[in-house]
């Protein structure tokens, strides 16, 4: 093979993108949708809707065009994105329009679209119709306080009283906490500090927070801040301004930026 012909493939190459592999470039990422065509002509969304689609870590895939949430099993093999059991919660959408936008949507996902990033962009490209979407900004761990939306037990998620607000910040490898009524930190003479290593943050000092009676609801939330890091150790997810908190007893706090 010639030098000229060499350069003039590498060169092809690079215009076409990366073609999907087995989707490791895509997986714990958001991405939202900046222009989707159907036969060559653009597709216009919903006014003031976006598709976006979120690949978690253990492999499922959450999708969203405006109203229901869908989601399913993903895989991403050989540039195929192929979902099986796609659910959907079944909302009535309000706005004119959201319900075809949502069966439009599952009809491309279960149709297994070829994908490939370009650059950072994503492209799904079905029979007759191609969609570019970009990575969502991701909130970073550290230098954030994390306030709590949401408390989890298991499988379910209970909501935070109304009227308290609890916060975890990550900090110069120390965590900080405030209960709503009671505050501490592992910021103490001769505490380890915390590590992140992936997706997993463990710490070997434990918490010391302050001691004050306070109303239940308050107490809740405290406690369901204590109980998420008192093994300590926790996984961590974020999706945009949101983050997930979880410990090995599958208890564990849903917080937002």
């Amino acid at each position: 093979m010639g030098p000229r012909l060499l350069v003039a493939l590498v060169l092809l190459a690079t215009a076409c993108g990366t073609a999907g592999g087995g989707g490791n470039d895509v997986q714990g990422k958001t991405f939202t949708s900046t222009s989707v065509t159907e036969q060559g002509k653009p597709r216009p969304l919903v006014e003031g809707t976006k598709v976006e689609l979120r690949f978690t870590a253990d492999g499922r895939l959450l999708a969203n065009a405006g109203c229901n949430q869908m989601q399913g099993p993903v895989k991403l093999d050989d540039g195929k994105l192929t979902v099986t059991d796609l659910s959907t919660t079944d909302m009535a959408c309000p706005g004119e329009g959201l319900q075809e936008q949502d069966e439009w949507l599952s009809g491309l996902l279960g149709a297994k679209p070829s994908w490939r990033l370009d650059g950072q962009n994503l492209v799904l490209t079905g029979a007759n119709t191609e969609m570019v979407l970009a990575p969502k900004p991701q909130a970073p761990l550290e230098g954030v306080t994390w306030t709590v939306d949401g408390i989890v037990t298991k499988d379910a998620v209970s909501s935070v009283p109304e009227g308290v607000t609890g916060t975890i910040a990550f900090k110069d490898g120390h965590i900080y906490v405030q209960g709503g009524c009671n505050s501490g930190s592992t910021d103490v003479t001769g505490a380890d500090k915390y590590e992140v290593d992936g997706q997993r943050i463990t710490f070997g000092s434990s918490l010391a927070m302050t001691l004050m009676l306070c109303s239940e609801d308050k107490m809740k939330v405290e406690s369901a801040i204590l109980d998420t890091l008192e093994l300590g150790e926790v996984t961590f997810e974020i999706d945009g301004d949101t983050m997930t908190l979880m410990n090995a007893n599958g208890v564990g706090l849903k917080l937002r930026k």
